[in-house]
């Protein structure tokens, strides 16, 4: 019984969270359930890239902001949750790599989601994260992504300089793929 149980977790904590049918208590009060993350990212061609909507909201420390500020550059949206194993894994790893293309025209959000404010504020301390993070208890701002799989925890979309859709990962980014994600469309200019 034990093994199953170990087995159980390995697998939660590698799959991304959801809302919808066949739901699961969480301890913040949350209802997801979980689903098979993308395997890896890959640019949508611009093409087909659709705008993304339009949005805004609080950040954490207590700012307003507005997806406008996206406007010309590439930005990397990021769900997550203080709750989520695989958020907990990837949060770091979006820092370096926030660190290393941020002068590069890229931005990082952060998008917090079914969560406390304190413990949201608290495992952006603990991570040393320095991009921004909007307080979205009640999910909003992924509701407005619903064409996209936004509603997965966590989830990542990546949007072009024309604030169109260019990648979109449900579950955890590996920082590689995130990089030559970000390296071909810094490249598209």
């Amino acid at each position: 019984m034990r093994k199953l149980l170990v087995a159980l977790a390995a697998v939660l904590a590698v799959a991304g969270c959801s809302t919808g049918a066949d739901q699961v208590d969480v301890n913040n009060g949350g209802e997801f359930r979980f689903v098979a993350g993308t395997p890896a990212g890959e640019v949508i061609a611009e093409g087909e890239r659709a705008s993304a909507p339009q949005f805004s909201g609080t950040l954490l420390d207590g700012g307003d902001w507005d997806s406008a500020e996206l406007d010309g550059d590439v930005a990397v949206l990021n769900f997550w949750g203080s709750w989520c194993a695989p958020c907990r894994v990837e949060t770091p790893q979006f820092q370096e790599v926030y660190d290393d293309v941020a002068d590069q025209g890229v931005q990082f959000l952060g998008l917090n989601v079914k969560d406390q404010q304190q413990l949201a504020e608290a495992f952006v301390d603990n991570q040393g994260i320095t991009f921004p993070s909007l307080f979205d208890p009640a999910g909003e701002v992924a509701l407005a992504f619903r064409d996209y799989p936004a509603s997965a925890i966590p989830s990542t979309i990546v949007l072009d300089r024309y604030g169109r859709v260019a990648a979109v990962y449900t579950g955890e980014v590996s920082q590689d793929d995130l990089r030559t994600t970000l390296d071909a469309l810094v490249a598209e200019g």
